[in-house]
């Protein structure tokens, strides 16, 4: 093996965007085996930003194998039920799959630590703990009794509260509602008296069209807006406190994964790694202009009131602690991350927070009233309040 290969594969191996590497992968890709894959999505193919994660990654393991090293995507339903995906790929049906972990909370609720969970980590932290934090390291050890390895495969930031048929004002207002939501988001909604139903994205319309449930959550205003929720729930509730930054995963079945050559396993890695920050970036990017199209199609943007977060937020608390105490791998997990969750809020509280704060206070105070001088100093005293 050349420097220059064993210099890519190390590169490679620890996350390099994937077009950083793909030359030399083409370079030094002739002797090795070609190699077909089968992906399972959990997600319809109308999604270009959460089903197009999955083609991305296809696409530059292609690129960077020189055409060798292919994954074929499928759209969820078209080989296996969105939430048959993670069955699949442990029985080896497929060899991956591109999901959201937490969809597979009823078969354990510490899948759920590998996407989101309510109250939980936003996307940076979500990274930092995957990457830096042990969180890899732990899921990796969930996941190998499943006969999968797991790669951080996409971001799409804090989402929205859902969409709603009648505002939600109080605590109150939640009982009895049907309300298309799962994980543990919807365990801790159950013990508040909503009845969660756990539906695909590509079925969530009709229902709340036929009125078969009164509320759904899917992501933002960009993948709901092509979905067309606005058209029958004109109620848009936010922030959607169980989802600050869910993480997709690409999972693989572990002796697929262990028969790639190095230099595949290098590429797909890196693959996934490149997707993971450019679907944060492309939802980033996309949502504010369809979220002000929503409102020009007459949709009430409404927070989520205090009384509404704090009690969901004790119940949250509840929910983990019952799960602890029943489920040992939970609580593996979920010690690790409740201290790593603790440091962040308090570095971001310092940092990231005061200055989004002051920027939110500039601009509103800048649009409302554009005197010179007026919008800085007024932003700083209200930013100071914060």
């Amino acid at each position: 093996m050349t420097m220059q290969r064993r210099s890519f594969l190390k590169k490679a191996g620890i996350g390099l965007a994937a077009g950083a590497v793909a030359a030399p992968a083409i370079a030094q890709t002739a002797s090795l085996p070609t190699v077909s894959w089968r992906l399972a999505s959990s997600f319809p193919k109308s999604l270009d930003t959460i089903f197009g994660g999955a083609e991305a990654i296809a696409k530059r393991v292609s690129a960077a194998s020189g055409g060798k090293f292919t994954i074929r995507v499928f759209a969820a339903g078209e080989i296996v039920p969105a939430f048959s995906v993670h069955t699949a790929v442990q029985n080896a049906t497929v060899e991956c799959a591109h999901t959201a972990p937490y969809y597979f909370f009823g078969t354990d609720p510490t899948f759920a630590f590998a996407c989101a969970i309510p109250f939980g980590l936003n996307a940076r932290q979500q990274n930092a703990w995957m990457y830096h934090g042990g969180g890899l390291e732990l899921m990796r050890d969930f996941f190998k009794d499943y006969n999968i390895i797991n790669f951080p495969a996409g971001n799409t930031g804090a989402q929205m509260g859902g969409w709603f048929r009648k505002e939600i004002k109080t605590v109150a207002d939640l009982k009895g509602l049907k309300m298309r939501i799962g994980g543990t988001a919807g365990a801790v909604l159950e013990k508040m008296g909503v009845v969660p139903q756990q539906i695909p994205g590509g079925d969530i319309y009709p229902s709340l069209e036929k009125g078969t449930i009164d509320a759904a959550e899917w992501v933002g205003p960009y993948d709901d807006e092509k979905l067309g929720f606005y058209k029958v729930a004109k109620f848009y509730h936010y922030p959607g406190w169980w989802e600050g930054g869910p993480e997709l995963d690409l999972f693989v079945n572990m002796k697929a994964w262990e028969a790639l050559p190095p230099e595949y396993k290098a590429i797909l890695e890196a693959a996934c790694y490149e997707a993971n920050s450019d679907m944060l970036a492309k939802y980033d990017a996309l949502n504010p202009a369809a979220l002000k199209r929503l409102v020009a199609n007459g949709v009430q943007l409404k927070p989520f009131s205090n009384e509404i977060m704090a009690a969901c937020y004790k119940t949250a608390q509840e929910v983990y602690s019952d799960f602890a105490a029943k489920n040992a791998k939970f609580k593996k997990v979920y010690d690790s991350w409740t201290r790593f969750r603790a440091e962040q809020i308090q570095w971001f509280s310092i940092s990231e927070n005061r200055f989004d704060n002051f920027m939110t206070a500039t601009q509103r105070i800048s649009q409302a009233a554009p005197a010179k001088g007026a919008p800085a100093k007024a932003a700083a005293k209200d930013a100071a309040k914060k």
